[in-house]
């Protein structure tokens, strides 16, 4: 059997992907290649949950594009097949001069990207939340919190009931490209697609490599490193609490998330993992360290943020560190609250001169498109990200979607 499109990856890119191919071409045969037992396995389900708004993003950027039209998008498809959701709304936090200084700013910037932001002051974020303390906030009243594995399981549902299929336990072991198909060899059984399309994440450069490609980046992964509040300590806060962004940093710092299924998880830090797959803290794999160790961009990019990197990796090992940085804007927090949670791993693309990849970046052949980056907030922005690499499959020179 031949399909008419391939989708490697069961994160919710992936399915996105698929399920918008199938509603671009009704009738069209598509089918999803997962090499995990489960969906969302990965990235996807291991996140805080937030749909975000795009507060944080450069006006007229494709993320803050994206983020705002998938916020509305991911609410829309959750009312639509009876998925929880909250909009719970974020406070961005600061707490000294030079914070008060980028939290205006960012006001600014939310502004511009038309986000309704309620500026808050010192009394009034004591009002909103009794155990924070700051100087001064920013309330971002459409963020909200939701079950990413949900929204997976639900597009592909979507997807089965559409005519597609959804295979997993299938890992891809070779890619071949022909003149007229692409045919994607893995342990069980080889399959034939008119063209493939690759949302493979953590796995993004090495399924780039099979296509046929030598990636001009590597997938460096980062632990983001939670903690879970106890049961009693789970209405310390109703709101999502973030720091304000240091524009200097790649990530955006320890926040306090409420989670859809009632718990506050702490976190994530950012530290370099030295397993793509592996979420316990002593997971190691050689391959995996062998790869970034190997790499030249991953040196010029450790030289430029040595001293954060040092950091983080203390705040990991010392939890008083990373207490610390909670403490900073909730400071009842104590190390008896900090109680171990599963860990997140985030695939960030770094280019050979060591630049960190912010955008999306995407690699095509003639019949093949990987998504070889997909930054946070990807999970938000999934069903316009599915929208806009399906209008690159099918060949709409107008998609606005930056292949750098």
């Amino acid at each position: 059997m031949t399909y008419d499109y391939l989708v490697i990856g069961g994160g919710i890119v992936g399915l996105s992907t698929a399920l918008n191919l199938l509603r671009g071409q009704p009738g069209v045969k598509v089918a999803v290649l997962e090499k995990e037992r489960d969906l969302a396995a990965h990235q996807t389900g291991h996140n805080s949950g937030v749909i975000h708004a795009g507060i944080y993003y450069a006006p007229g950027s494709l993320k803050a594009t994206l983020c705002r039209a998938g916020e509305r998008a991911t609410k829309d498809f959750c009312d639509a097949h009876g998925i929880a959701y909250a909009t719970i709304g974020k406070l961005v936090v600061a707490t000294d001069d030079l914070e008060v200084a980028r939290l205006h700013r960012l006001r600014d910037r939310a502004g511009v990207n038309g986000i309704d932001v309620e500026a808050v002051d010192g009394a009034r974020l004591r009002e909103l939340e009794p155990n924070v303390a700051g100087r001064e906030a920013l309330l971002v009243r459409s963020t909200g919190i939701v079950d990413y594995r949900a929204v997976t399981r639900a597009m592909a549902e979507d997807v089965r009931a559409a005519g597609g299929e959804v295979h997993t336990g299938v890992e891809v072991t070779g890619i071949r490209e022909t003149a007229d198909a692409v045919d994607v060899d893995t342990p069980g059984r080889g399959f034939r697609g008119r063209r493939l399309v690759a949302c493979a994440g953590l796995q993004a450069d090495r399924v780039l490599r099979l296509g046929g490609v030598e990636p001009d980046f590597r997938i460096i992964p980062f632990r983001g490193e939670y903690y879970e509040l106890p049961p009693q300590r789970a209405g310390l806060v109703t709101h999502l609490i973030y720091p304000v962004p240091d524009p200097e940093l790649p990530f955006l710092g320890v926040h306090l998330s409420p989670t859809i299924d009632g718990r506050i998880t702490v976190g994530p830090n950012a530290v370099l993992g030295l397993a793509r797959e592996g979420y316990p803290k002593t997971a190691v794999n050689l391959r995996d360290v062998a790869d970034f160790v190997r790499f030249p961009g991953m040196w010029k990019f450790a030289r430029a943020n040595l001293r954060t990197g040092i950091a983080e990796a203390f705040n990991s090992v010392v939890k008083a560190g990373y207490l610390a940085q909670a403490r900073k804007y909730c400071p009842d927090l104590t190390a008896a609250d900090l109680r171990p949670h599963v860990a997140g791993i985030r695939a960030q693309a770094i280019m050979r001169d060591g630049s960190p990849v912010e955008d999306f970046l995407l690699r095509r052949t003639a019949r093949q498109v990987h998504v070889a980056n997909a930054p946070s907030p990807a999970a938000t922005s999934a069903l316009p990200i599915g929208e806009l690499i399906a209008a690159k499959v099918l060949d709409n020179k107008h998609a606005p979607l930056s292949e750098k």
